[in-house]
Order: structure tokens, then sequence, then C-alpha cells
């Protein structure tokens, strides 16, 4: 009979091997499962704005104004396009791919990176939906124009709505992808931490 030394080698080096301070482990665990909360809410909460768009889409469908079907069809491209982007952004960052502390950590890295990049898109996506917006007043403006001499003070109020409306969506992605970059260090100082210890 042949003795493996290569295993009996290998077992005595895993054995060897520091394991992290306890209080580290709940650490990370107690981060890692607030994050997992987050992660799906964040996804549920989504998905109904989602189909509340669609909703609203199919709402607006059936008006008799100038806005039903050009704001249907603008309405409905933009849950498709941001739902497809967000589902191919998000690829990978479902599951971990062991049950392991260290790769639910590096799902977490997954996780916040796509999210900023999420975030990125989106400031382009609320650019697009003004000039589609313009494009669609453009194109209606002979009816529009007459609803805007009816009714000027509503009109205005849009305006005023929506010129206020980008800054503040603007100021909150800044702010946010500020806050996931500071997490995305934070994970990747876990990251080395566990690797300095070298956790498996």
């Amino acid at each position: 009979m042949i003795e493996d030394r290569e295993l009996d080698s290998w077992r005595e080096q895993w054995s060897n091997v520091a394991e992290p301070p306890a209080e580290f482990q709940r650490k990370v665990q107690q981060r890692i499962k607030r994050e997992d909360r987050r992660f799906v809410l964040g996804n549920l909460v989504t998905l109904i704005a989602f189909l509340g768009l669609l909703v609203f889409a199919v709402f607006m469908r059936h008006q008799s104004n100038w806005m039903g079907t050009g704001w249907a069809t603008g309405i409905c491209v933009l849950v498709f396009v941001s739902a497809g982007y967000r589902l191919w952004m998000m690829r990978g960052t479902w599951r971990p791919e062991t049950q392991s502390t260290r790769a639910f950590v590096e799902l977490w890295h997954k996780r916040v990176a796509a999210r900023i990049r999420l975030l990125r898109i989106s400031i382009y996506v609320s650019l697009g939906w003004i000039i589609f917006c313009a494009a669609l007043t453009a194109v209606n403006w002979k009816t529009i124009g007459q609803d805007v001499r009816a009714h000027p003070s509503d009109w205005v109020e849009l305006l005023i709505a929506c010129v206020l409306m980008q800054p503040v969506i603007w100021y909150w992605a800044a702010w946010l992808r500020r806050r996931k970059l500071a997490e995305l260090n934070e994970v990747k100082e876990i990251l080395d931490e566990m690797d300095g210890k070298l956790v498996p």
C-alpha cells in the first residue's frame, strides 16, 4: 500500500491556518445578514415600482388627450430598459458561490460594485427621460400649445416640478454613490483582513 504524504502535508497545513477571532466573524456575519435583508428589500421595492409604472402606463394609454400613447410608450420603454439593465448588472449577485464567510463577503463586494454601476447609469436614464419628454412635447406642440394658453398656471407648476426634480435626483444619486463607495472600502478592508489572517 502506497502512503500519500502530500495529502497528509495538506491536512497539516490546513490545521495550522489561523482562524479569525470569533468577534470578527460575528461582526462580519451580522453585516452580511443586514446587507442580505437590504438586498431583498431593495429588489422588492424595485419590482413594485416597475409594476406601478406599468400600471400607470396602461392608465395613460387609455387617456384621450395628447399624452396617452406617447407617455405610455415612453414609460414602458423606460421600465423594460431599466429592468433589463438592472438584471444584467446584478448578475452573479443573487447568492454566494459557497457557504463560507469569505464567499458571503465577496458576494457583498459584488453587490456594492453593481449598485455603484446602477447609480452611474441612473443619471443617464434621467437625462434620457428629459430628452424624451422634450421631444414628445415638441412633436405635439400644436395640441399642447392650446392647453398651455388655456391653463398656463398648471403648465408653470409642471415645469417648476420637472426643473426641481432633476437636481434632487442627481443629489440623491451622488449621496448614495458616496455611501456605496464608503461601503465598498469597508468590504475591501474586511477582505484584506481576511487575507491577512489567511482565512479560507
